[in-house]
């Protein structure tokens, strides 16, 4: 096991991304992702890197398309409305399967709004974001050894199935420190073969053919079907990718039982660390309460969270934005047979909210429900 560090959560994504193999990195400043374009200003390069600080974020995200096209595990970083800028460059790199990371510190919106932490970018992030049919893996970390870890993983995703993939944290993860795992550096041997990039010709007297990487088809029927076979895949990543972390609950086999707590919040980020101590006082007054947590936000975590849903208790979701992740909570619940109540406790342009608060808002509505 590896020794702890102490690190903030924008240094861990930063060294984590490293570790993995990114060679090119691409950004320009916002708060509050600063340490992470900082981080990578002053190691990246000793690695046999390639850090530019761009003009803009969107020649950022186009740089960070050329240099994955070219054959480099690249990577951009932001926050809200630096990634709003990226979302053309997004687009067209899912739109000509190029995988990339780009990672998002979310702040206070819309707008410029506020430097404090948020969660409001759920649906840009979970929804493609930008223009045409496309989605990109969405991870949402809890702490920051899940930033080095998720980051590390997202770049596997990318090249695995050829796609954006997005490590989406708000500004209070970004931002604090605590003790973390970080893991192995990989050698270029273990990186992916990239038979599909531009790269080098070579010389000789068979060099490779050439190779043209573009989002463009003007053929309707042509551009219809390439985009359906990306959602043929995207079908296998729904399969194969989703995380979520549940507690609470009694499980059989990996089912959950019709056995339960009287309320499950759902919630990801800073505020399911929230949840978890308004679980922490419910437990101490004897109410019993789930906790479930979506970690890839796309693919949502439908199926299991239906299987909560069907026992019929109430559902709480917690989120610093005003309504987005309930939205995939209610999806979620649609079919379950009780159709349990779904509730909302949201704030918005980084209000952060208590545990105190979400243990009052569970009183009121479990009322005279709450089983001894």
């Amino acid at each position: 096991m590896s020794e702890k560090v102490l690190m903030k959560g924008n240094d861990a994504i930063a060294e984590a991304a490293l570790r993995a193999g990114c060679r090119a990195y691409f950004g320009y400043p916002i708060t509050p992702q600063n340490e992470l374009i900082a981080y990578m200003a002053r190691h990246i390069m000793s690695r046999g890197g390639v850090f530019i600080q761009a003009e803009s974020e969107t020649a950022a995200i186009n740089m960070v398309y050329g240099a994955s096209c070219a054959g480099a595990r690249s990577m951009t970083s932001s926050s809200s409305p630096g990634v709003s800028l990226k979302q053309e460059g997004i687009s067209y790199a899912a739109g000509a399967d190029v995988p990339l990371v780009l990672v998002n510190v979310v702040r206070g919106g819309p707008g410029l709004g506020s430097i404090a932490p948020s969660q409001g970018d759920y649906f840009q992030s979970t929804r493609g974001g930008g223009h045409g049919d496309y989605y990109c893996i969405v991870l949402a970390p809890k702490s920051v050894q899940e930033c080095a870890d998720l980051t590390y993983l997202a770049f596997d995703l990318a090249d695995q199935y050829r796609m954006p993939v997005i490590v989406l944290a708000d500004g209070m993860i970004g931002q604090m420190m605590e003790g973390v795992e970080l893991p192995p550096q990989k050698t270029q041997a273990e990186l992916p073969a990239r038979d599909w990039t531009v790269g080098y010709l070579g010389g000789g007297d068979a060099p490779r053919p050439s190779r043209h990487i573009t989002s463009i088809n003007l053929v309707p029927e042509q551009l219809e079907a390439k985009t359906r076979a990306r959602f043929e895949r995207y079908e296998a990543i729904k399969k194969n990718e989703v995380r979520f972390e549940a507690s609470g609950y009694r499980t059989a086999c990996g089912e959950f039982s019709g056995e339960g707590p009287d309320l499950t919040l759902v919630a990801y980020g800073t505020s399911a660390r929230v949840c978890l101590g308004a679980k922490k006082l419910a437990e101490k007054e004897g109410i019993k309460l789930g906790l479930f947590r979506p970690v890839t936000l796309w693919p949502f975590p439908y199926r299991a969270l239906g299987k909560i849903a069907a026992t019929g208790k109430p559902i709480l979701t917690v989120e610093m934005s005003l309504g987005q992740l309930v939205e995939d909570v209610k999806l979620a619940v649609f079919e379950a047979p009780a159709r349990p109540a779904v509730h909302l406790l949201g704030h918005s342009g980084g209000v952060i909210p208590t545990e105190e608060e979400v243990f009052a808002e569970v009183k009121k509505i479990l009322g005279g429900t709450i089983h001894e």
